[in-house]
């Protein structure tokens, strides 16, 4: 009896040792609070950061151990917010170190070059982002596409004023990334606070697992089951 017992709680204590390491050096989850990332991602996605694509950090801690790969342009990070490390951001890398960025009247300019900018169709996504979610309601807002590196992604602009959210020309220090929302004219980001420390860096995001367009009354970190976004299961992230 007592062998079983004790037997029980080395499993117990194995399996919550496993949790916490999967959750310390592979993967973590994370909720989307706000709409600065419209229209790539939405309020109440839920998405795996993989916390192992750039290395591994001491636990608990900011110091690397091993070093795989550097952030790069186009990268989806979520990253503790440098005026308040208890706070988690999800932005897009722009800038990497030695990078010269410039952005103004919503267009973007890296290294001198300006990043390719086309109009874009409204994604059919889009359909569950309610009018109160951006200022002006959604009728207000443009979509383009917008490709660095090769890569694209859509984004969201605001008609009329093209002068919200100007940056720059400044180039990146070393040790530094500059970050910016999809949704650039309602986006918290390094045009209005700064760099992000690269030791800030916990992982990139990969895919939305779940998705809601509600959440439960008192659990509020929990979706709605009435309310799920079934087509957004799954969804990768770029």
């Amino acid at each position: 009896m007592k062998g079983s017992f004790f037997e029980g709680i080395g499993s117990m204590g194995l399996a919550v040792l496993v949790a916490l390491s999967i959750r310390w050096l592979l993967i973590e989850a994370y909720v989307i609070p706000s709409g600065s990332m419209l229209p790539s991602l939405l309020i109440h996605d839920h998405i795996f950061v993989n916390k192992i694509v750039y290395g591994v950090r001491i636990p608990f801690g900011k110091t690397w151990i091993l070093n795989f790969t550097e952030p790069e342009r186009n990268d989806v990070i979520v990253f503790r917010f440098p005026r308040d490390e208890s706070t988690y951001f999800i932005k897009r890398v722009i800038g990497i170190p030695g990078d010269k960025v410039f952005y103004e009247n919503g267009q973007l300019y890296i290294n001198d070059q300006l990043a390719a900018h086309s109009d874009a169709t409204r994604p059919e996504d889009f359909e569950w982002v309610r009018d109160f979610e951006l200022p002006g309601g959604k009728s207000d807002y443009e979509f383009y596409d917008e490709s660095i590196d090769g890569k694209s992604h859509s984004t969201l602009k605001r008609r009329g004023d093209s002068s919200r959210g100007s940056w720059g020309p400044e180039e990146i220090p070393e040790g530094f990334l500059f970050v910016m929302g999809d949704n650039r004219d309602n986006s918290n980001d390094s045009r209005g606070w700064g760099f992000v420390p690269k030791e800030n860096v916990l992982g990139k995001a990969m895919f939305v697992w779940l998705s809601c367009d509600d959440v439960l009354p008192t659990l509020t970190f929990l979706c709605d089951p009435r309310e799920i976004r079934w087509k957004r299961l799954f969804h990768w992230i770029e």
